[in-house]
């Protein structure tokens, strides 16, 4: 039997249904990213960068899209719903699987948070009669019941707000390039057409250092691009569809994520004018839209949190059935599938309890610090199985790419490692206290398994 077969998966009553295709994967992974993922860290990296964030949007863009390939090539060989679990588990080895796993469920498990915390923060502003607590209450609810009527009433939902969204950035995008050509690059000099250079590059005041910093930060942008992998028992042809999918998001958010940030830069350059470095990027929409682009982008901010939170808890869920169904959690629990709907319904219900729990317990800046921790250990272990399994495990030496292979997963790897190493010590600690406790899960599992 191979590790990637059938029976390896599980019997057909544990597999999850192929419903979907090649454009229902890409709209969930654009959406679980979300297209408008640069607005809210808009202004603090053009701060962090010295005003060329459209260069640290392009250089995280670049390097996620790299660990983007080892994801989409190790989904071909095993086109199971773990992940990351599966994959370094497969790839490298099976207690490895499990701490990969454990991370990818940290980054997972926080993803509908952060998406919450959002969502309810920025509608609370607008409807200050209900309470922060009210709204989270409200958004969980509802996140959950979509979920739970299967995943094809998720993709439905996931499409009708990839067009809301679509629709104002495509308004934003009208308007700035109306604005720019009729102000002749706004109100600030140094700018002067739409077409220039210098939200990349300027070598006065370009510092390599504070761009890196800013780079690190703006990886923000990316993270959940890997939620399409668990898909892969969801989708029809999983061996193609995956691998065109991942990049295919990656791709996209990249060129609407720069596009957005440049012209941004281009109608406000001067990062330090700006009234509010967290809302940045809004008031640069009040200046080329007026008010009611102002008020149409904070409406998507919402709707994107909501969409985002309801593609994590589908991520969410599937990782831990398929850590479930492998036995290395309690598979009568996590492993349990709704034969009549084809869902894992008690994560869903389990991922809905701890998603309100930490929307009243964190807040933004701690939810999403350990939601890196996660990620980039994750996406560490997946460049290391892509190595292991791409260029040491073939078949035969002439069938090894040095570039493909090799150095395209280890550029993705140093990238993650340094992304890694960037975080504040708090993350490290929390994120530190879930793998002990994973550890010792392992350990306790491992003997009551041989006894």
């Amino acid at each position: 039997m191979t590790p990637h077969s059938p029976a390896a998966l599980g019997s057909p009553a544990q597999r999850l249904r192929p419903v979907l295709r090649l454009r229902d994967l890409v709209f969930y992974g654009i959406v679980i990213i979300q297209p408008i993922a640069p607005v809210p860290i808009f202004g603090v990296t053009q701060q962090l960068s010295g005003g060329f964030a459209a260069t640290a949007v392009l250089i995280s863009g670049i390097a996620m899209l790299l660990t983007a390939c080892s994801y989409g090539r190790l989904a071909a060989l095993y086109p199971s719903a773990g992940s990351a679990y599966s994959y370094v588990g497969r790839g490298l080895n099976p207690h490895l699987g499990f701490l990969a796993g454990w991370a990818m469920a940290l980054d997972y498990l926080i993803l509908p948070i952060v998406a919450v915390i959002q969502a309810a923060l920025a509608v609370q502003r607008l409807v200050p009669e209900i309470s922060y607590a009210g709204w989270a209450v409200t958004f969980v609810v509802l996140l959950t019941v979509i979920n739970l009527r299967g995943i094809r009433s998720t993709m439905r939902a996931n499409i009708v707000l990839l067009m809301c969204m679509l629709a104002v950035i495509g308004a934003f995008i009208f308007l700035a390039i109306a604005y720019l050509g009729h102000h002749e690059g706004g109100h600030h000099e140094g700018v002067g057409s739409l077409f220039a250079l210098r939200p990349f590059y300027e070598e006065s005041t370009f510092s390599p250092h504070a761009v890196a910093t800013a780079t690190a930060f703006a990886a923000l942008t990316y993270i959940g691009f890997d939620g399409v992998t668990t898909l892969a028992e969801d989708v029809e042809n999983p061996r193609r569809n995956v691998l065109l999918a991942i990049i295919s998001v990656c791709a996209v958010i990249t060129v609407f994520s720069c596009l957005l940030v440049y012209l941004a830069q281009l109608v406000w350059p001067d990062y330090r004018e700006y009234a509010n470095i967290e809302t940045a990027f809004m008031d640069v929409t009040r200046r080329v839209g007026g008010v009611p682009l102002f008020q149409a982008m904070g409406a998507i901010i919402v709707l994107g949190s909501l969409g985002s939170g309801l593609s994590g808890e589908v991520a969410a869920a599937r990782l831990l059935f398929a850590m479930g169904r492998d036995g290395v959690l309690p598979r009568r629990f996590f492993g349990f599938l709704d034969a009549a709907r084809g869902i894992p319904t008690l994560n869903v219900l389990l991922i809905a309890i701890l998603t309100l729990a930490g929307c009243l317990s964190l807040d933004l800046e701690r939810a999403g610090e350990l939601l890196n921790f996660g990620a980039f250990l994750s996406f560490m272990g997946v460049n290391l199985a892509a190595i292991r399994q791409q260029f040491f495990g073939s078949p035969a030496p002439r069938a090894r790419r040095v570039l493909p292979d090799l150095i395209v997963p280890a550029v993705g790897f140093l990238f993650c490692l340094a992304m890694w190493l960037s975080l504040p010590k708090p993350a490290k600690i929390v994120g530190g206290v879930w793998f002990a406790t994973g550890l010792l899960y392992r350990w306790a599992h491992q003997r009551v398994s041989r006894r």
